[in-house]
């Protein structure tokens, strides 16, 4: 008797144990139970908010395919971070009349291939929110390492598509897309935050396919700014890149831009140590913006290797750096190794840049292009192509950009506009032609060999350094 409990004993403790123990993978599916499930692929858990705060760190979450309704919280703690993946990208639909994804109090939380958005009209601000509520403003205790990847971010019926303000820190937003958010108000609000990287996203608004009107009243599609000055003891935004990305599509107010730096007239600097480079910006659409890249009350920004291509058409073509309310002049703007390329030829007006408002520039070995047709000066603007002393005149080959496909998601299909499976693919095969023409183009740009012009560097120190450490050389920056 003995013999066969031991060798019964043996053969228990000898079991493979289940899929979710032996490889740290646990699921979630619309028929699951957070009451009698326990994580496993034949017994998953039926909440991601569920599975994040009982998984352990290292782990995967697969969530099967389905509509999951409510409010998704974000907000353990790891130290080696998790992710939380739709097992099929794009079918897993997180909907909620309200905010639908929040983090604030998580750290090291990856989420990956959801399709995002409100349940419909009359929905509560924001679809997803990334703020600190962890521990005191000041303190090291900070919502930090949290990555929002191959997500699709849609029809916010209220606010922002994406916010991430108060305070977070280490914030990456890459490879998702981007379209129709509601009133007044941006695609991503990075607002009193520092290291915070955008990449390889696309943005554009497309109303009439979601079965909405445009108002033509919506804001920029990224705005990088400071709304509560130093309650959340940070002085303005600090340390952010957005790079890489494809803007297209305008359909906004006349007012705002692709990228707009600074917007609340605060009488600090709304935003410091800002990198924007290698973006394409695409006029495609008849709504006229303000133009593709705004700055106000900011220093320290570099607007480096973007490609602004196509009819916008922009009340300035090229940039607009401004002050309002109670900004400080901008200053250490630089912009290099840029292509304004406009094939229509209705580039009547370069940039809106009044005297007084921007007191350090650099303009510098860029390419211009007005279709063969002159470009524009003005007087009454501080910044002109004459002002580059380093230009490069020409035709860069780009074509107008009006009959583009814009790339929406399509679910009873299953794949994005023009047959493509993935954001990536969508991205990549879409904009393959315009991309390898504008690399052809930068070809004819000599690089400059040094970034940190005189007007940035003296005495061989950056006053203000736009190429930015990385972010664990970086000192912290704290929580509202």
């Amino acid at each position: 008797m003995l013999r066969l409990i031991l060798t019964t004993l043996l053969v228990i403790i000898c079991l493979p144990a289940t899929a979710s123990a032996q490889n740290n993978t646990y699921y979630v599916a619309v028929s699951g139970s957070d009451t009698s499930g326990d994580g496993s692929a034949a017994q998953p858990w039926a909440t991601i908010g569920y599975a994040v705060s009982n998984a352990p760190d290292s782990s995967l979450i697969l969530v099967r395919p389905g509509t999951y309704n409510g409010r998704v919280r974000l907000d353990e703690p790891f130290a080696t971070g998790i992710t939380v993946r739709s097992e099929q990208p794009y079918r897993a639909l997180l909907r909620n009349n309200d905010v639908v994804v929040t983090s604030y109090y998580g750290q090291g939380i990856t989420l990956e291939g959801f399709d995002i958005a409100h349940s419909g009209p009359g929905a509560g601000a924001l679809l997803v929110q990334i703020q600190d509520l962890r521990g005191e403003p000041g303190d090291d205790d900070v919502v930090e390492r949290i990555v929002l990847r191959n997500n699709i971010f849609h029809d916010s019926y209220n606010n922002d598509l994406v916010k991430v303000n108060n305070g977070a820190r280490q914030i990456t937003i890459s490879g998702n897309m981007f379209y129709n958010q509601s009133g007044s108000d941006e695609h991503i609000d990075v607002n009193s935050v520092s290291e915070v990287l955008i990449q390889d996203n696309i943005f554009f608004n497309d109303f009439a396919g979601s079965g909405r009107s445009n108002n033509n009243s919506t804001s920029s599609y990224v705005v990088i700014k400071d709304s509560n000055a130093d309650d959340d003891n940070q002085l303005g935004s600090r340390d952010i890149r957005v790079r890489r990305n494809i803007f297209l599509n305008w359909e906004g107010s006349t007012g705002t831009c692709f990228v707009l730096v600074g917007e609340d007239g605060q009488s600090f600097y709304e935003a410091q140590d800002v990198l924007i480079e290698n973006n394409l910006m695409l006029g495609n659409a008849a709504n006229p913006l303000r133009a593709a890249f705004c700055v106000k009350g900011a220093r320290g920004i570099m607007f480096r290797a973007n490609s602004v291509v196509g009819d916008l058409p922009g009340l300035a073509f090229a940039m607009r750096l401004n002050t309002e309310g109670a900004n400080l002049p901008n200053t250490a703007i630089s912009l290099y190794n840029n292509i304004w390329a406009d094939p229509s030829g209705s580039m009547n007006d370069f940039s809106d840049t009044p005297a007084g408002e921007t007191d350090a520039f650099t303009l510098a070995n860029n390419l211009y292009w007005n279709g063969g047709l002159a470009l524009p000066q003005s007087a009454d603007d501080l910044i002109n192509p004459t002002n580059d002393s380093t230009p490069t005149l020409g035709d860069p080959l780009l074509a107008a950009q009006d009959d583009l496909i814009v790339p929406r998601w399509n679910a009873t299909a299953g794949e994005f506009a023009g047959g493509f499976a993935t954001i990536a693919a969508a991205s990549m095969r879409w904009l393959g032609h315009t991309a390898s023409r504008v690399q052809a183009a930068l070809r004819l740009i000599k690089p400059i060999p040094h970034i940190c012009p005189a007007t940035i560097c003296s005495a061989g120190r950056a006053a203000v350094r736009p190429t930015l450490a990385p972010w664990s050389d970086r000192t912290a920056r704290r929580r509202y």
